[in-house]
């Protein structure tokens, strides 16, 4: 792979500086498209995944290596903006550079080696993104997680993960210190933070010192990057891994074609660091060497976001179905967005009502797209295709997307069954590698030749796909992914709780909310309903995530229950949704 790519770049190089060219000939177009129509190839799975590979030093150290040769995109490769105004801006050169440094803090301060993981716990921090290539470049295993984690939270994946580091801010610190005690695997905690703490390390002021030379670690690209935390329906939070190359290399060809990214752009995706959407920005934008934009807003409502896609030149936005359906709310025709020519979505069904206003007040496309934290994006609506309103788009190449019954065999065209991936006789690189400790999980996630994603839809004549539903009880919410008995645990611990079941409850704006039908203990059958709903909704923000509590909530004499004394969510949530 290095041989390869010294290669590639010798060549870029050359071509940027005019080497062999004759006088008054022109010079050749400023993008390296060599370099990314190889990258490219590899998304789409026309030429073979390298056996080995490091995002930072393969990618990122690339477009340094041009910057330094005068090849220079027209925008840094990173800008944020605080609540107050204050940017940051970093090219290649200069992320890589403090990227470097980061990667000493990582592998010195911390004694982190290859293999070792580390807990990623920040708001929208410049060090979010650092620590990230940093992670690459010492081959820690990046474990991302919101900064809405409650204690509980913090110590199950710390316990479950055994990571050896955290990074997080001010805000969380406290919660860590609670249970550092009960994670004995924690060897080391990092604050990012302009004072100190005791028993902590400061990120910032380590990063002032550290020296900016650093030997990438050698990865094979199978080698995992990182672990995601996903909910389910039943038990608690399972972890899934991410190797190198599938999020490496497996985000080049969306971002070409969904996101439609080029050298010129500049991208802002509102989704919270914690969530998987955040690294599909970073592997989508950097690759084509585009711009990152982050705004740590003060407030993450409709008037703000509209006000900063007016300010900055932002040509590529990216926010969840729940943000435009807030957005078309407004008075559209009091802004003025005069850079921005691309807008996607996804992490939720995009309601064909939103989309159309949207189009309709400011003359841009809506283009959905489909995936889940265990892959890239598998199908949806590239620039430049017909869009048909309501349906998700088309499989995205090197995907395999077929509807198939519950046996693993394809549908005929029209038939709603499960979206289902391709995985033999061969497995996409972009994939994850399984859930770790967990094969049964793994195992159940697959029928036949394929990986089934849990989710229901029906595909066209025209290969397109129009989602249904899901097959488990998962609550999405704005994107948030909920597992209903990580709520009915959190009730659980409350004393009027007997039992209860959660499962989602349309909304106008969040698509679905948590609602909980709880039966209540005797003693508090005659409490006041609406004093003890918050009481209870403030009970289950205490004890996990905040945004997982139940917004609706309705008192009940029983459960419906099988013969076996399950409870069947199953009836609860067609009655909600009028099936």
């Amino acid at each position: 792979m290095r041989l390869w790519l010294r290669g590639l770049v010798l060549h870029a190089l050359k071509s940027s500086r005019g080497f062999s060219r004759s006088p008054g000939q022109p010079a050749p177009p400023p993008v390296p498209q060599d370099i990314v129509a190889t990258w490219e190839a590899i998304s789409l799975g026309k030429q073979p995944v390298p056996e080995y590979f490091n995002f930072a030093h393969d990618v990122l150290d690339v477009w340094s290596q041009l910057e330094k040769a005068g090849h220079r995109p027209p925008n840094p490769a990173f800008w944020w903006v605080s609540g107050t105004g204050a940017e940051v801006k970093w090219s290649f050169e200069e992320l890589g550079k403090q990227s470097r440094k980061a990667a000493n803090v990582l592998s010195r301060a911390c004694g982190l080696q290859p293999g070792d993981r580390m807990l990623l716990v920040l708001p929208r921090l410049p060090e979010w993104w650092l620590v990230n290539v940093a992670c690459m470049r010492t081959g820690t295993v990046m474990i991302p997680g919101t900064s809405q984690l409650t204690e509980k939270d913090l110590k199950y994946r710390l316990q479950l993960s055994r990571a050896k580091s955290i990074i997080t801010s001010d805000s969380l610190a406290p919660r860590v210190d609670a249970i550092s005690a009960d994670c004995p695997s924690l060897q080391t905690k990092l604050l990012v933070s302009d004072s100190s703490r005791p028993g902590w390390l400061n990120f910032r002021e380590l990063l002032r010192e550290a020296p900016a030379e650093h030997t990438c670690v050698r990865t094979k690209s199978r080698d995992p990057l990182a672990i995601y935390f996903t909910s389910g329906t039943t038990g608690a939070p399972k972890m899934l891994e991410h190797s190198q190359c599938s999020y490496g290399l497996g985000f080049v060809a969306s971002g070409r074609r969904w996101v439609a990214l080029t050298e010129a752009d500049i991208m802002w995706n509102t989704t919270d660091t914690g969530w998987v959407k955040a690294a599909w920005t970073l592997f989508s934008a950097w690759p084509n060497g585009s711009c990152i934009f982050v705004h740590e807003l003060p407030r993450a409502d409709a008037k703000c976001i509209l006000n900063t896609l007016s300010t900055f030149p932002i040509t590529t936005f990216c926010c969840v179905p729940t943000m435009y359906r807030l957005l078309v709310q407004e008075d559209l025709t009091r802004y003025r967005f005069q850079s921005l020519r691309h807008c996607i979505t996804g992490g939720e069904a995009l309601n064909p009502d939103a989309r159309e206003k949207w189009k309709r007040q400011t003359g841009l496309e809506l283009h959905e797209g489909y995936g889940q934290s265990e892959t890239v994006v598998i199908c949806g609506n590239t620039k430049g295709m017909k869009i048909k309103s309501g349906s998700m788009g088309k499989a995205s190449p090197p995907y395999d997307v077929q509807i198939v019954d519950d046996e693993g065999s394809v549908l005929p065209a029209g038939e709603e069954g499960n979206i289902a991936v391709r995985i033999r006789p061969t497995r996409p690189f972009c994939f994850f590698n399984g859930y770790l400790g967990n094969p049964e999980k793994t195992a159940s996630s697959e029928r036949g030749d394929f990986y089934i994603t849990g989710d229901r839809a029906r595909m066209d004549e025209d290969g397109y796909l129009w989602f249904m539903g899901r097959n488990d009880d998962v609550i999405n919410s704005s994107s948030y992914r909920i597992g209903p008995a990580e709520v009915e645990n959190a009730l659980a611990e409350h004393p009027a709780v007997l039992e209860s079941a959660v499962v989602s409850s349309p909304d106008p704006i969040r698509g679905e909310v948590v609602k909980a039908f709880i039966v209540l203990s005797p003693a508090y059958s005659s409490r006041d309903p609406e004093a003890l709903t918050l009481e209870l909704q403030n009970h289950v923000k205490r004890v996990t995530a905040p945004y997982k509590y139940p917004r609706k909530v309705a008192f009940v004499s029983e459960l419906p229950k099988t013969s076996s004394g399950k409870i069947q969510r199953k009836i609860l949530r067609n009655q909600e949704w009028g099936k």
